[in-house]
């Protein structure tokens, strides 16, 4: 789930000096003052100037480690559909590389579906990686995403259900198909509640119901499983989680079933090196946990 909002450029460039050169940082600097005037006087439906949402979307990328030529796109991602400034203005300034990638991100904003059907991932994928020359573009238009999901409730219901099924239809596999799993799921977290927010508040506090001390609960089971695995000479790295809210919700609607009915609301995944190491880990955790018909207890 989200972080802390980074509330100005002196904030990011102090996280960004964990990993990018001075001279880069202040090319970042640069972007975001040039993002800053160009934006003067527009202001997000909070009331915000519009400027925090390039600086969000920045520092979203900054946490994946991003380069300081996808964090300057990023500052400079609206300015063309948004202001006057054209892309030979940001070519001038900022260099072949990062004009393109603002004028693909850009670009990406203006597709728009007849359908429903056309609107779905895996042709929005198609149409998006021919677009994108460079895959820094999707990054920044996922990231650009995830601000807006995360800031959705200064909209309308209606706006709400509508850039909540867009990102669970198309933004959600994505995000997926690139290995962003944490990103994945918090666009289904936020994508669940913007579409159905009656049936999260219900689960949520279903969860809470019967949850406990969820760390406690997800830590006590995986020392368990380790302790298993060193007893029967298995190595292998074990993780534990709570199933995410939107994964219940999945599992109760396409099994027909009420909570009370679905037992595992945690999971637990153990990475070994070797396909035969898999179905012996397996037998260790059933000799350590009865196996319920239509659970998995391990993913290989």
């Amino acid at each position: 789930m989200p972080t802390a909002a980074l509330d100005t450029i002196d904030s990011l460039a102090d996280d960004l000096s964990s990993y990018l050169g001075k001279d880069q940082i202040n090319n970042v600097r640069r972007a975001y003052y040039y993002a800053e005037q160009a934006h003067e006087g527009q202001y997000r439906h909070s009331g915000d100037a519009y400027v925090t949402h390039p600086l969000a979307v920045a520092s979203i990328l900054s946490e994946m480690h991003m380069d300081h030529q996808s964090l300057m796109a990023a500052m400079l991602h609206d300015v063309i559909e948004d202001t006057g400034v054209t892309k030979t203005a940001i070519k001038s300034q900022f260099g072949n590389t990062v004009a393109d990638l603002v004028d693909g991100v850009s670009k990406l904003n203006k597709i728009t579906f007849s359908s429903h059907a056309e609107a779905q991932a895996e042709n929005f994928q198609k149409m998006a990686m021919a677009m994108a020359k460079d895959l820094r573009v999707i990054l920044v238009k996922i990231a650009d995403r995830l601000h807006n999901m995360r800031t959705l409730e200064v909209l309308t219901p209606d706006k709400r259900r509508r850039i909540g099924r867009e990102t669970l239809d198309i933004y959600a596999p994505i995000a997926n198909r690139l290995g962003m799993n944490n990103v994945r799921v918090e666009f289904e977290e936020l994508c669940f509640a913007a579409l159905y927010p009656m049936r999260a508040r219900r689960i949520t506090a279903a969860v809470k119901r019967i949850r406990g001390n969820r760390k406690e609960i997800v830590l006590q089971i995986q020392t368990s499983l380790e302790a298993c695995l060193e007893r029967e000479g298995l190595p292998g790295r074990t993780i534990g989680r709570e199933k995410h809210l939107y994964s219940i919700y999945e599992k109760m609607r396409s099994q027909h079933k009420s909570f009370s009915e679905i037992m595992d609301v945690y999971a637990f995944r153990i990475i070994v090196d070797r396909v035969d190491a898999c179905y012996r880990v397996l037998g260790a955790v059933h000799s350590l946990y009865k196996p319920v018909p239509g659970l998995s207890l391990i993913h290989i």
